[in-house]
C-alpha cells in the first residue's frame, strides 16, 4: 500500500510517498481502510518542517481520515464499518492518515455519523469539527444570534470558513477577518455579512470600542488582543489556533470590566461524547453547499506541494486528499 511517509535528512524534512506493509504500521487494535483524508494547517507544519509537530521519524502525516474497518479487536467496531478519526496525536506521533490503511485505538474513532459520506466528513475534517467545538463554546457561554455580531478571525481559513458558514446557518450575523481580498467573494458565499482586512487587527489598547457579541479566533497573538479589546460586555471568545502567534499581547481589563470569557477550544483530547455530539450537530448545521464551495481534491502525491501552498497562504478553504 501507498503511504507518504515523512523522513528527516541533515535536519531537514522530507516527504515521498513509499510503498508500505502492514507489518510497518503502529500498533493499535483497530485496522481502517483510508478512503479520504485531508490537509490542516498542523499537516502543512509537518509536511514541510516548519514546525516542530513530528517528534520521531519515519513518520506519515495526516490528523484526520475517514475509512472503512478492515479488521477490529475492539468490539464497539466491525468489520466494514464506516468511520472517522480526528485528533489524538494521529500523524503527530502515532502513523497518520495519508496512506492507504491505519492501525488506530478503538477509542480514537468515531463511527461515521448518519446522513454524511466519507468525502464530506473529510471536507470536514479536523478543522470543521474544531469550528463546531468553536461555535458550541460560544452557545454555552450565552451568546445568541439577536446579541450583535460574530467575528470570525482567519476566516478563510479551514476552521475559519467552517466557522463563517455554521454561523451563518444558524442565524448570526458573522464578520469576517481575511487579509486576502481575493477571498472576498468566497467568504460572502459561505454567509459573511461584512468582511474586515487583517491590517485592522494589527495594533490594539487594552480597551476599544465594543463591537463583537462572540468571536471566533484561528490567529492568536495581536489578532486575538484586539479582538479581545472590542468585545461587548458579556462577550465571549473561542480561540482555537495560533497561526499568528501563541503570544497574547493585552491585560486583564477586558476580562474584568467587560465581564469576557475567553474559551479555549481544544480538539484533539476532546472526549468521545463531545465528539458524537458535535458530529451530529454537523451534519444539522453545515450547509449543504459548503460541500462544493469549500473544497479542493487533490491526491497523495499532491500533498507536499499543497503543504507548501497552504504554509504560504495560497489555499482557501479544505484541502482534501483522495486516497483510495
Amino acid at each position: 500500500m501507498q503511504a507518504l511517509i515523512l523522513e528527516q535528512q541533515d535536519g531537514k524534512t522530507q516527504a515521498s510517498v513509499q510503498s508500505i506493509t502492514d507489518d510497518q504500521l503502529p500498533q493499535g487494535d483497530v485496522m481502517v481502510d483510508i478512503q479520504w483524508s485531508s490537509l490542516n494547517y498542523k499537516d502543512a507544519l509537518a509536511i514541510t518542517g516548519k514546525g516542530k509537530i513530528i517528534r520521531s521519524f519515519p513518520m506519515v502525516p495526516g490528523i484526520d481520515f475517514a475509512g472503512i474497518v478492515h479488521s477490529s479487536e475492539d468490539p464497539r467496531f466491525h468489520a466494514g464499518q464506516q468511520v472517522v478519526l480526528t485528533g489524538w496525536g494521529v500523524g503527530e506521533n502515532h502513523w497518520g492518515g495519508l496512506a492507504q490503511r491505519a492501525r488506530v485505538r478503538g477509542e480514537w474513532l468515531v463511527a461515521q455519523p448518519e446522513g454524511l459520506s466519507s468525502r464530506q466528513a473529510m471536507i470536514i475534517g479536523t478543522a470543521g469539527f474544531t469550528a463546531m467545538l468553536c461555535v458550541m463554546a460560544l452557545e454555552d457561554a450565552g451568546i445568541r444570534p439577536q446579541d450583535g455580531e460574530i467575528v470570525v478571525t482567519g476566516a478563510s481559513g479551514g476552521v475559519g470558513s467552517a466557522a463563517v458558514a455554521i454561523l451563518h446557518k444558524l442565524g448570526y450575523q458573522v464578520v469576517a477577518v481575511s487579509g486576502r481580498e481575493s477571498t472576498h467573494d468566497y467568504l460572502r458565499q459561505l454567509g459573511a455579512n461584512r468582511i474586515l482586512g487583517r491590517e485592522e487587527f494589527a495594533e490594539t489598547r487594552p480597551l476599544e470600542k465594543q463591537l463583537w457579541a462572540g468571536a471566533v479566533d484561528t490567529v492568536g497573538d495581536k489578532v486575538l488582543a484586539k479582538v479581545l479589546a472590542q468585545m461587548n460586555y458579556g462577550g465571549c471568545v473561542a480561540a482555537c489556533g495560533l497561526a499568528g502567534g501563541f503570544a497574547l499581547p493585552t491585560t486583564v481589563m477586558p476580562f474584568i470590566l467587560r465581564n469576557v470569557r475567553l474559551q479555549g477550544v481544544d480538539s484533539v483530547m476532546a472526549p468521545a461524547a463531545l465528539r458524537v455530539r458535535a458530529w451530529k450537530r454537523l451534519v444539522q448545521d453545515l450547509p449543504s453547499s459548503f460541500y462544493t464551495q469549500s473544497a479542493t481534491e487533490i491526491t497523495l502525491a499532491q500533498a507536499p506541494e499543497y503543504a507548501a501552498r497552504i504554509m504560504n497562504n495560497q489555499i482557501q478553504g479544505r484541502t482534501l486528499v483522495k486516497i483510495a
